[in-house]
């Protein structure tokens, strides 16, 4: 179940619970983009990134992957442009209270990010069809 949470996150506590937003994984468009060098942040190999993603995106991906996640306003402290097309910060829960995956297709942050490089260009094919799709409907 898609779950979109802007509270405030504490600092992080050993015995809170892996539901609790504090012990999710944040995600940062800048660890999927294949414009980035490693240096500045990309953690997967260019060839398995995305160009530009953004925050929208892999909140709508994983959030489809059945994830619940949190969408914050940071920025991502090797990006050095300001611009809002940049700032985004992702919390997903991966385990539940028990330890176990909240999706078995995805328990690790690396198998999550290389989930956001192959759906993200599917997802980018679906909204420029649905936009193709609204303007024959206007004509």
């Amino acid at each position: 179940m898609a779950h979109s949470s802007s509270a405030q996150v504490l600092a992080w506590n050993p015995n809170k619970n892996h539901s609790d937003p504090e012990r999710w994984i944040c995600i940062y468009p800048a660890y999927i983009n294949s414009k980035k060098t490693l240096a500045q942040g990309r953690r997967l190999q260019k060839e398995k990134c995305v160009e530009n993603p953004t925050h929208q995106e892999i909140r709508d991906v994983l959030a489809a992957a059945g994830l619940k996640v949190g969408v914050e306003n940071k920025l991502y402290s090797r990006e050095r442009s300001k611009e809002l097309l940049f700032r985004g910060r992702i919390r997903v829960q991966l385990k539940n209270d028990d330890g176990s995956p909240c999706n078995p297709n995805l328990p690790t942050r690396d198998s999550l990010l290389h989930h956001l490089g192959e759906m993200i260009p599917k997802l980018i094919l679906i909204y420029r069809l649905e936009i193709a799709c609204y303007i024959i409907w206007v004509r």
